[in-house]
């Protein structure tokens, strides 16, 4: 096995594998440091003599191992002694005789819930979460939580050290704890599609494993809460949203805007069962912010090309989402709306509004939409300007590349 395709297995394994062990150990902090230490055993083991007939099984074994050396190397008795207590009285030790193999379960969206600690503000569950289990680096947490990349280590590391100072278990919540958890869940549900569906950084515009395990995830949490609406709407937004992927890039990888996809290669199958829940999530009432954009992912999905999209329905449901959820992206997708249905002065109008947040001022994305308005009103000069502010701002390279061909052609030269 080549180490690229063992890369790509660790990454997918990684969640589940600190799952397991955190459940059955109890310390995050132990766990997490035996579980890099599998996978660094696996990734110089797997390319040279092949896999194991169960890698998960493997890498919780190895890291359960490690995870005892380190206890024993770092922790006074005492502090073993109180460990132990803990597991014994929160029943988070090691699996008693008898128990299901914890390598045969998937404990990922476990982990989810048990990052989600009460002991910490929301934005600190989210960041640990979107480390722990999406394996996002501190950049791409950054972005999306539109957060320095200095605030997103510090939340991090203050997680972690309250967790452990605030003597709360590192447990599965008693379900009666599960909603005030769900919030922060659904939360970095969302931030890990979008991850995947549009990457940070790197090479590649589109890293669906990330997307799909989202998907994955949100499905078994909807089996648990078929009746919630909001767990309902995130599944149909992501299914939504996920159906265009196929018709996101050109042959060579290039980006392609949703005014330019083939439609026809939109999964017409996963748009009928995204659309399917919205409008059963849309029934119960009241609408919430993941079933607002999942019925705004369903106008786009809806619609034969840009031309005939109900625009104005779009921008009337961003306008309900915005006094929802003051979130400085649903506000420039709002301007892009009110730009479709009425003209780009309009939405210019709006950006306006945007340029003295330092949540957004400084992201590729708003220069992008300001530069793509600048050139519809026909102020070529000031949306080349705003393209190129884009591309110096772009961490991606097919963003890059897709902003450099604008530039390119509002120069006179194609590419």
């Amino acid at each position: 096995m080549v180490a690229a395709d063992v890369e790509d297995l660790l990454r997918q394994l990684t969640p589940q594998v600190l799952g397991a062990v955190v459940r059955r150990f109890g310390n995050f902090d132990l766990a997490e440091d035996a579980t890099q230490e599998a996978l660094i055993a696996a990734a110089a083991q797997w390319p040279r003599d092949g896999l194991p007939d169960n890698p998960r099984g493997w890498l919780i074994a190895v890291a359960a191992r490690r995870l005892t050396d380190l206890v024993r190397a770092d922790q006074a008795r005492r502090r073993r002694e109180d460990m132990v207590a803990q597991w014994a009285m929160t029943g988070t030790g090691p699996s008693p005789v008898g128990e299901r193999n914890p390598a045969d379960r998937d404990d990922t969206l476990v982990l989810f819930l048990m990052c989600c600690h009460p002991s910490l503000p929301v934005a600190s569950q989210i960041a640990l979460t979107l480390r722990a289990v999406g394996g996002l680096n501190t950049a791409e947490i950054a972005r999306a939580l539109l957060a320095s990349e200095d605030t997103v280590t510090r939340r991090i590391t203050r997680a972690k050290q309250s967790i452990k100072r605030s003597g709360v278990p590192f447990a599965l919540p008693l379900p009666g704890q599960l909603p005030d958890r769900l919030d922060a869940v659904l939360r970095v549900l969302y931030l890990i599609f979008n991850e995947g569906y549009s990457a940070t950084s790197g090479t590649e515009l589109l890293r669906l494993e990330l997307a799909e395990e989202a998907i994955r995830l949100g499905r078994a949490l909807h089996e648990t809460r078929p009746d919630d609406s909001e767990v309902t709407g995130l599944l149909a937004l992501m299914l939504l949203v996920h159906a265009r992927h196929r018709a996101r890039t050109a042959p060579d990888g290039f980006l392609v805007p949703m005014a330019e996809q083939d439609r026809s290669r939109w999964d017409r199958a996963v748009i009928d069962e995204g659309i399917a829940l919205v409008t059963t999530a849309l029934r119960r009432g009241p609408a919430g912010p993941y079933q607002l954009q999942a019925a705004i992912a369903a106008v786009h999905d809806e619609a034969e090309s840009t031309d005939t999209t109900d625009w104005a329905q779009i921008a009337a449901l961003y306008e309900v989402l915005l006094r929802l959820d003051d979130n400085p992206v649903v506000a420039l997708n709002h301007a892009v709306a009110v730009a479709m249905a009425t003209g780009p002065r309009a939405g210019l109008a709006l950006l306006g509004r945007l340029a003295s947040d330092p949540r957004i001022n400084a992201d590729r994305r708003f220069h992008a939409v300001r530069a793509h308005l600048l050139e519809r009103n026909g102020d070529r000069p000031a949306a080349l300007a705003a393209y190129q502010e884009a591309a110096r701002r772009a961490t991606n390279l097919r963003q890059q590349r897709y902003l450099n061909r604008q530039i390119a052609r509002l120069q006179g030269h194609e590419e």
